[in-house]
């Protein structure tokens, strides 16, 4: 099957490499292209609905696999260009803030962490963000800190003010029009995103949620023989 691999805040399509690699080794023909603000596409300014435009234009049809921001940005693809979305792999992700006040709070946060890699450069946001509480069971080495760097100040605080969670508005309320399959994925040490995988999967008309045992919020890293397989056998059903 043709499969676009969606990368989350800070990464790039080359972050994918050790999942793309399995999954191409499975059969399946793989894209990992960069999403806006992102790699390559650094300088390309744009918020998660016109992510998904560019994406789906680039792309076309697809099984489309998002992880964490790459995850909110397929569901935006599949919301708006159905007719691309074969099938959804959400893996640690969310549908949004659906409460005023946290989103506002959010906001406030990610307009805080915008300036603070303006200020400080990528190498020292970088650091610091992965020390964050969620990559806590990521190891260092399987980080993909080299692609990390590839990104820009600019691009990163434009993906933070234009498509971070604070941004967005919430999809919850939509999320029943989706007609596409759904494999719903999170890691068995990431409470937070457990519990929102399995609203997720509950909201989804099609969806289903499994949970990787031994990874936390960065499953397709910290585990990704078990979550390339998982995607496989769930793609051959």
């Amino acid at each position: 099957m043709r499969l676009c691999l969606v990368h989350g805040f800070t990464q790039t399509g080359a972050s994918w490499g050790p999942v793309a690699s399995r999954l191409r080794d499975a059969g399946h023909e793989v894209i990992t292209p960069d999403v806006a603000g992102h790699g390559s596409a650094s300088a390309v300014c744009a918020d998660a609905w016109e992510s998904a435009a560019q994406l789906a234009d680039a792309v076309g049809p697809a099984v489309w696999v998002g992880y964490s921001m790459g995850g909110r940005i397929v569901l935006h693809l599949a919301l708006a260009r159905p007719e691309v979305a074969n099938r959804l792999v959400l893996v640690s992700t969310t549908a949004g803030i659906a409460d005023p006040a946290e989103r506002a709070a959010r906001r406030d946060a990610d307009e805080a962490l915008a300036a603070a890699v303006e200020r400080d450069g990528v190498p020292d946001f970088v650091d610091r963000w992965l020390r964050g509480p969620l990559w806590a069971t990521l190891p260092r080495d399987a980080a993909g800190i080299e692609h990390r760097l590839a990104n820009t100040a600019s691009g990163l605080a434009s993906s933070l003010r234009l498509a971070g969670t604070g941004a967005q508005q919430p999809l919850w309320d939509r999320l029943g029009t989706i007609r596409a399959a759904a494999l719903v994925v999170t890691g068995e040490l990431d409470a937070k995103f457990g519990a929102l995988g399995a609203r997720l999967a509950t909201a989804l008309p099609h969806g289903s949620h499994t949970i990787v045992a031994g990874a936390g919020h960065a499953v397709p890293w910290e585990q990704p023989g078990v979550f390339a397989a998982a995607v496989d056998e769930w793609l051959r059903q």
